[in-house]
């Protein structure tokens, strides 16, 4: 006789109720609610059972007696073999590894990833992808590395556009992307699920926003030169700096004595060191600066913090509103738009494009990168000078006379 194919929903009841049909050979009820969990019956014996695929091969594991093992750690037993099926492992020939596979969690990897790229990432972008995995990805960190769907990864994207916004969240996106890239090289994965999710970024177009000079007198006079961030929004004004650049200063990064500025290596974005001849409003700017102490000894940093200024949201949010109440606000604009109206400005002030590229640390590229190896100090320290002077004019309401950069003898 042919075995019949029957399903249904397990409970301790219905298990308990199941009897072999009379004229049939041994068969298996199969469980509704979990698909591939089944109940052998074979003479007077009932037998959980499971059958999940193991890299193609269907394997058939017997998880125990009826009699002896209530349905609930049977459900158990067979979910996890399901889920050592889908790390590749057959429950019975290879549960050490099973068990290794588990214990290899996004939240394990996440932290090995970052002790070792700890030594080749700048500090902010260290300190980005940090908050990015404990914060962004928490919801995740707990499951095995190579359980994690795609499905589940373009999940959470969208509950961050929510939270944070589709920037935060493309964020998110690329360091996680960047891990498991990371983790398949270490042979801790086979697959990038962040393949295919869909970029929370696409369709938002790059901000363009520069300041015209009104609002830059707005802010500059909103700033009000005492506390750190007056003293940290003017400087990009007059740099065009990125503000971690300007925020993070050490004492050790400027020279007084020859006015000028070296940014590191490791503090610039590109990898490249920035150095700046300062203009004298900058070093104004930075001689009123007074020296802090830490722990009993002098601060290396300028600003507060033990690695710089922090709490730019709050302070942001203390700026605009000074600029509401002197009735001056200026609608969407953000600290970085700054630096982008730092670049324009020189620009329209006659500095030549490759001049004033290097004034914002931007890499030579092409034959122009290879070949030109000269520093353009002199050039810049005049693009700076002529940068500030025409900041500081107009703030004082003066007018700005406009003359041709040139280079010093």
């Amino acid at each position: 006789m042919k075995n019949p194919v029957r399903r249904m929903k397990f409970t301790t009841r219905s298990v308990a109720a199941l009897v072999q049909e009379t004229g049939a050979d041994d068969y298996v009820v199969w469980n509704e609610d979990l698909p591939g969990m089944g109940i052998r019956l074979r003479g007077n014996s009932k037998t959980y059972i499971d059958k999940p695929r193991v890299n193609g091969r269907l394997i058939t594991n017997t998880i125990g007696d009826v009699r002896k093992l209530s349905l609930e750690n049977a459900v158990r037993i067979a979910r996890q073999h399901f889920a050592e099926a889908r790390l590749g492992v057959h429950s019975t020939g290879d549960k050490a590894k099973a068990i290794a596979a588990a214990k290899q969690t996004l939240g394990a990897t996440a932290d090995r990833y970052l002790q070792i790229k700890q030594r080749t990432l700048r500090a902010n972008t260290y300190k980005n992808a940090a908050r990015f995995f404990t914060m962004h990805w928490a919801p995740l960190r707990s499951r095995p590395l190579k359980l994690i769907e795609r499905r589940e990864i373009a999940e959470r994207l969208q509950e961050l556009i929510v939270q944070n916004g589709p920037r935060a969240a493309a964020r998110a996106r690329d360091h996680l992307s960047a891990l498991y890239a990371w983790a398949l090289g270490e042979g801790l994965c086979d697959a990038n699920p962040v393949i295919g999710t869909n970029n929370p970024e696409v369709g938002i177009n790059s901000r363009d926003r520069t300041l015209t000079d009104r609002e830059l007198v707005a802010v500059w006079n909103a700033c009000r030169g005492d506390d750190d961030f007056s003293r940290i929004v003017r400087l990009l004004t007059i740099l065009g700096c990125r503000r971690q650049e300007i925020g993070g200063l050490k004492f050790s990064e400027i020279d007084f004595e020859t006015g000028v500025l070296t940014l590191p290596a490791e503090r610039c974005k590109n990898g490249r060191v920035l150095q700046l001849p300062l203009p004298p409003a900058a070093l104004d700017i930075l001689r009123t600066i007074p020296r802090r102490s830490r722990d009993g000894l002098p601060s290396a940093h300028l600003f507060s913090g033990r690695n710089g200024f922090t709490g730019w949201s709050e302070a942001m949010k203390k700026l605009n509103a000074r600029l509401t109440a002197a009735g001056t606000p200026i609608a969407d604009w953000t600290i970085h738009d700054l630096r982008r109206t730092f670049r324009t400005g020189i620009g329209a002030l006659g500095v030549p494009p490759h001049v004033a590229e290097l004034c914002i640390n931007h890499v030579r590229k092409g034959m122009i990168g290879v070949y030109d190896r000269h520093s353009y100090q002199t050039e810049i320290g005049n693009a700076l000078r002529t940068w500030s002077d025409h900041v500081i004019a107009v703030t004082q309401g003066r007018e700005r006379k406009l003359v041709p950069i040139k280079k010093r003898a």
